[in-house]
């Protein structure tokens, strides 16, 4: 079995549980308030613009938190990068419970959601442990079971709020709530010790261990940032998640309220209502994942993005039509399908993101992994900040937006694979595109070979269709133009 789902072993399999568990946990962390808002706005007397504000907040610190995160991975590894971040943010979670004013809830928020940049380590780390035959399955499981964290936290904080309020001395509202957040943020404590004492960045060991040993070349940080900012694929795929993952997060941070305002539902029914919108996540972002792999199999590369192009504008077309319904039946059924084709999306993305760059893969990661949620602040800021919009307008028009923005990832191209719209360059190999991020000093000391054994394992992204082309001894290479 090449993906042994339920299997712990070290290290593979203890890397993948110990990655999404903790990701999870910041997922539950991150979006503890948004299910608890019909009190805590009255507790602290908040706006619709207040809440909107953090619901900005909540997203907006994990952008430059994921681009530093993703260069701490390629220079330090993804344990210590992901546990310093969560050890970094789990004091704010503790202190959203001393709350007693709006700036002091945004602040909160804010901070809290730094811990989201988790996602990017979760990906560079799935991102190493498994070859590029399976990486689309581990990056969408392992992605889409973190995401799951928005689900469970909207059915957990209202059954732990009425736990609480009915069950121990915090017997008033406004301090259930306040006690409810001390879960969430034990757990989060916790997923970061268990990474740093029970996992393992590599196959071959961990990152500090083997750089010391000299096993593994400390790499330049100048070079790793160059080679990402300049591979404008890795910007492509940033404004592609920006609106799958994006809409994920802002309609996680209105979706309760949404369904308690507009069909009159109570709490603990509108929060599992919710709920069903990220528990999807449990097979969905996978299910994306899978078939950008089975896409791969068949067609390559452009497969892959052909697929991811195809189910996320489908997203798009079930975002506007949940805004038009107004039946509370129908417009859970659209719900599901929508959430569903949104989180595959998100498991497409990271069947393209691991090939755009191997020396960068983690700044690159980041580069995407922030781009969700430069999306996320975008669809806040438009359509659930105050009250420019009513919440079914912006669904609607979130919709269009997610459509238009997916056109973009036409203009993708490998000259080695090729794109949506335009076959492989002639003559052009893996090991071509690839080596292009090492200078000749570089190879000459034999830097470049990690690279060069993951472009052996990427020749499977060639179409089925194209005949192959014969790999040539590095030192008899001639030099070609790689765009």
């Amino acid at each position: 079995m090449i993906f042994p789902l339920f299997s712990v072993e070290k290290p593979h399999m203890r890397a993948f549980h110990l990655s999404w568990f903790q990701y999870f946990t910041c997922f539950v962390c991150t979006f503890a308030a948004p299910p608890l808002l019909p009190i805590i706005r009255d507790n602290l007397n908040l706006t619709a613009t207040d809440i909107g504000n953090a619901g900005v907040g909540s997203v907006a610190g994990a952008i430059f938190a994921r681009l530093a995160l993703g260069a701490a991975c390629d220079l330090a590894g993804p344990r210590l990068a992901s546990a310093t971040v969560c050890f970094l943010t789990v004091p704010a979670v503790f202190l959203s419970s001393m709350a007693s004013s709006p700036a002091a809830f945004f602040i909160m928020r804010f901070f809290t959601g730094f811990s989201l940049a988790t996602f990017v380590s979760t990906q560079y780390w799935m991102s190493c442990m498994f070859s590029p035959k399976v990486v689309g399955i581990a990056n969408g499981q392992s992605g889409g079971w973190g995401n799951l964290g928005g689900g469970v936290a909207n059915l957990l904080m209202p059954l732990l709020y009425s736990f609480i309020l009915n069950n121990t001395k915090a017997d008033t509202p406004f301090t259930a709530w306040r006690v409810s957040f001390f879960l969430p943020a034990f757990l989060q404590m916790f997923s970061a010790f268990a990474v740093m004492l029970l996992g393992q960045d590599l196959p071959g060991g961990n990152f500090l261990k083997l750089q010391k040993s000299g096993e593994m070349h400390k790499d330049n940080a100048k070079k790793i940032v160059y080679h990402a900012v300049t591979n404008y694929r890795g910007w492509i795929t940033a404004i592609g998640y920006g609106f799958c993952f994006g809409v994920e997060l802002a309609v996680t941070n209105i979706i309760v309220s949404y369904f308690y305002d507009r069909f009159n539902l109570n709490l603990s029914l509108a929060g599992i209502v919710g709920a069903l919108f990220g528990m999807v996540n449990i097979f969905s972002r996978s299910c994306g994942g899978l078939f950008s792999d089975f896409m791969a199999k068949k067609y390559g590369m452009r497969g892959r993005l052909w697929g991811w192009w195809t189910v996320q504008t489908l997203s798009g077309v079930m975002c506007i039509v949940m805004g038009r319904l107004d039946t509370l039946g129908a417009t859970i059924a659209v719900m599901l399908i929508f959430c569903f084709l949104v989180q595959a999306s998100e498991g497409l993305t990271f069947g393209v993101v691991p090939f755009v760059s191997r020396r960068s893969l983690g700044l690159v990661s980041g580069i995407s992994g922030a781009g969700g949620n430069v999306g996320a602040v975008i669809c806040q800021v438009i359509f659930f900040r105050g009250s420019q919009f009513k919440l079914e307008d912006g669904i609607t028009y979130m919709g269009i937006i997610i459509i238009v923005t997916t056109l973009s990832l036409s203009s993708i191209y490998f000259p080695q694979w090729g794109g949506m719209l335009a076959g492989p360059k002639p003559g052009v190999t893996e090991e071509d595109y690839y080596l292009r991020e090492w200078d000749a000093d570089e190879q000459e000391q034999g830097l470049h070979k990690v690279s060069m054994k993951f472009a052996e394992g990427c020749r499977n992204e060639r179409s089925c269709k194209v005949k192959s082309v014969p790999v040539v001894e590095e030192s008899t290479r001639p030099a070609i133009d790689v765009v």
